[in-house]
C-alpha cells in the first residue's frame, strides 16, 4: 500500500513510520519540522526511520495547499494517515490561531488532496483531550462532544466533522482516532512523563498543578501504533474509535512510579490547577477491541521502566 503520513518524524509518527516500513508498505513522510521542540530530535527521529526501509521525505507545512497537492499527484497514495498537528492544551491557550490554522486548516487541505487526487482512505489523529470535563467515566465515542475547555480540544473536534463531511460527501473511507496520553521512548520533552524524568535526574523540582489526585490514561506507544494500523486496514465508510490503555493512573501514582525507576525522589513545586486541564482521561476501548481487535499490551510499570530506560541511554 502507497502510505501518505503526516507527522512522521514525531514521537508517534517515527514509530508508526519504521511499522508501516516492516510491513512493507511504501512510505511518504511530511513533517514541517517546527521548533515546537528541537528540530534536532526530529531529525533523529528520521535518522532511526530510515534504518527500517527506504521513504521519501518532505520538509513541508500541511496548509500549504499547493505543495501538498503537488505531493499527492506525485506519489498518488492509497492512504493518508494524518498525525501531524500542534499539541498540547496549555500552548494551545497561549497561540489559539495557530492551532486553529494547522489542526483545522491543514486537516482540510489534505482531505480536499484526497477528494481530488481520488485517495480512498483517510485516518486522521483525535485527542481524548476533546471529552472536557466529562459528567461520566469511562468515555465513550458516543458521548456527546459539547464542552470543550482548550483550543486544542475545539480544533480536534473540528477536525473530527471535517472529516466526517467529507466521508459523507465524497466516500473517503474515514476513521478518527482518539489518542489517550501516549507515552515512551521518543516522547515529546513538554510532556509530563518526559519532563518529570528530566527533571528528577537532574535534582530540580517539578511543577505539580493542583492535588495529585488528576488521572490520565497512559498508553504505551506500541499499542497505539498497533491500533492505528488496525484503523488502515479496518472497512467502514466512517468510524470513530478510543485507544487508551482503560486504566487511568493518577499523578502521585506517576511520580512515586518515576521515583522507584529513577532511584531518586522527586522535588515537588507545588501549583494550581491550570486552566485547560482536566481531572481525569480514562478510555472505554470496548469498541475497538471488538471492531479492531485492539488490544492494550504493555502495562504502565512496564511502559515507564522501558521510557526510563531508553531516557537514561539517550542522556549518556
Amino acid at each position: 500500500m502507497r502510505i501518505l503520513l503526516t507527522g512522521g518524524a514525531g514521537f508517534i509518527g517515527s514509530h508508526l513510520s519504521e511499522r508501516l516500513l516492516r510491513d512493507g508498505h511504501t512510505l511518504t513522510i511530511v513533517d514541517d519540522l517546527n521548533d515546537f521542540y528541537s528540530p534536532a530530535v526530529k531529525r533523529a527521529n528520521l535518522d532511526a526511520v530510515r534504518q527500517a526501509g527506504p521513504v521519501t521525505f518532505y520538509q513541508a507545512d500541511i496548509c500549504d495547499q499547493e505543495t501538498m497537492f503537488a505531493i499527492g499527484r506525485e506519489h498518488r497514495p492509497d492512504a493518508i494517515i494524518h498525525l501531524a498537528a500542534r499539541a498540547g492544551v496549555r500552548p494551545s491557550l497561549e497561540d489559539p490561531l495557530l492551532y486553529e490554522r494547522t489542526n483545522v486548516r491543514g486537516t482540510m487541505v489534505l482531505l480536499e488532496m484526497a477528494r481530488q487526487i481520488g485517495v480512498p482512505k483517510f485516518v486522521f489523529a483525535s485527542s481524548s483531550s476533546i471529552y472536557g470535563v466529562a459528567d461520566r467515566v469511562p468515555f465513550s465515542e458516543d458521548d456527546a462532544l459539547n464542552l470543550p475547555i482548550s483550543p486544542y480540544a475545539a480544533t480536534k473536534i473540528a477536525g473530527e466533522k471535517i472529516c466526517f463531511t467529507y466521508s459523507h460527501l465524497y466516500g473517503i473511507a474515514t476513521v478518527c482516532l482518539r489518542l489517550f496520553t501516549v507515552y515512551g521512548p521518543r516522547q515529546r520533552p513538554d510532556l509530563a512523563i518526559h519532563k518529570f524524568t528530566r527533571l528528577i535526574s537532574a535534582g530540580k523540582p517539578i511543577p505539580v498543578f493542583g492535588d495529585g489526585s488528576s488521572g490520565r490514561d497512559y498508553t504505551f506507544y506500541s499499542d497505539v501504533v498497533d491500533g492505528i494500523v488496525a484503523a488502515l486496514h479496518y472497512d467502514a465508510k466512517f468510524d470513530v474509535f478510543n485507544l487508551g490503555n482503560s486504566h487511568p493512573v493518577s499523578l502521585k501514582t506517576l511520580i512515586c512510579t518515576l521515583e522507584d525507576h529513577l532511584g531518586r525522589t522527586a522535588t515537588i513545586d507545588q501549583l494550581p490547577n491550570q486552566p485547560g486541564d482536566v481531572p481525569i482521561t480514562y478510555a472505554d476501548i470496548s469498541k475497538a477491541q471488538r471492531l479492531l481487535g485492539y488490544s492494550p499490551q504493555v502495562p504502565f510499570a512496564e511502559g515507564i521502566a522501558a521510557f526510563v530506560a531508553w531516557f537514561l541511554r539517550s542522556e549518556v
